[in-house]
Protein backbone atom coordinates (compact mmCIF):
# COMPACT_ATOMS: atom_id res chain seq x y z
CA UNK A 1 0.00 0.00 0.00
CA UNK A 2 1.58 3.58 -1.01
CA UNK A 3 2.95 5.29 2.06
CA UNK A 4 1.20 8.74 0.80
CA UNK A 5 -2.25 6.95 0.85
CA UNK A 6 -2.37 5.86 3.90
CA UNK A 7 -1.04 8.95 5.52
CA UNK A 8 -3.96 10.68 3.65
CA UNK A 9 -6.47 7.70 5.38
CA UNK A 10 -5.23 8.98 8.43
CA UNK A 11 -5.76 12.48 7.83
CA UNK A 12 -9.55 12.02 6.91
CA UNK A 13 -10.32 9.86 9.80
CA UNK A 14 -8.92 12.79 12.11
CA UNK A 15 -10.67 15.15 10.32
CA UNK A 16 -14.15 13.46 11.38
CA UNK A 17 -12.94 14.13 15.23
CA UNK A 18 -11.94 17.72 14.35
CA UNK A 19 -16.26 17.99 12.70
CA UNK A 20 -17.02 16.12 16.19
CA UNK A 21 -15.17 19.00 18.06
CA UNK A 22 -15.92 22.00 15.68
CA UNK A 23 -19.71 20.92 15.98
CA UNK A 24 -20.25 20.08 19.70
CA UNK A 25 -18.11 23.71 20.45
CA UNK A 26 -20.54 25.72 18.13
CA UNK A 27 -23.23 23.93 20.58
CA UNK A 28 -21.90 24.88 23.73
CA UNK A 29 -21.24 28.33 22.56
CA UNK A 30 -24.54 29.12 21.13
CA UNK A 31 -26.63 27.27 23.06
CA UNK A 32 -25.20 26.86 26.64
CA UNK A 33 -23.69 30.41 27.18
CA UNK A 34 -24.66 30.61 30.61
CA UNK A 35 -21.65 29.70 32.15
CA UNK A 36 -19.25 32.56 31.12
CA UNK A 37 -18.52 36.31 31.29
CA UNK A 38 -18.79 36.91 27.73
CA UNK A 39 -21.50 38.77 25.98
CA UNK A 40 -24.52 36.62 24.90
CA UNK A 41 -24.86 38.12 21.04
CA UNK A 42 -20.76 37.49 20.57
CA UNK A 43 -20.97 33.93 21.71
CA UNK A 44 -23.45 32.83 19.45
CA UNK A 45 -22.15 34.40 16.66
CA UNK A 46 -18.59 32.23 17.12
CA UNK A 47 -20.93 29.48 18.01
CA UNK A 48 -22.88 30.08 14.84
CA UNK A 49 -19.62 30.44 12.87
CA UNK A 50 -18.13 27.22 14.51
CA UNK A 51 -21.74 25.13 13.25
CA UNK A 52 -21.21 26.36 9.70
CA UNK A 53 -17.33 25.54 9.59
CA UNK A 54 -18.25 21.84 11.19
CA UNK A 55 -20.87 21.37 8.82
CA UNK A 56 -18.08 22.30 5.74
CA UNK A 57 -15.78 20.53 7.23
CA UNK A 58 -17.75 17.38 7.83
CA UNK A 59 -18.69 17.59 3.67
CA UNK A 60 -15.50 18.09 2.95
CA UNK A 61 -14.23 14.96 4.90
CA UNK A 62 -17.47 13.09 3.64
CA UNK A 63 -15.56 13.57 -0.05
CA UNK A 64 -12.09 12.57 0.94
CA UNK A 65 -13.17 9.69 2.56
CA UNK A 66 -15.17 8.55 -0.25
CA UNK A 67 -12.71 8.70 -2.36
CA UNK A 68 -9.83 7.39 -0.11
CA UNK A 69 -11.56 4.54 1.25
CA UNK A 70 -14.52 3.60 -1.36
CA UNK A 71 -13.34 4.65 -4.84
CA UNK A 72 -10.89 1.75 -6.61
CA UNK A 73 -7.89 3.14 -8.52
CA UNK A 74 -8.72 5.11 -12.17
Amino acid sequence: MDSNKVLQQVMAIFSIFMVFFYLGVGTYLAFFYNMTYIDKPVLVIFGITFIFYGLYRAYRSFIMIRDLFFRGKE
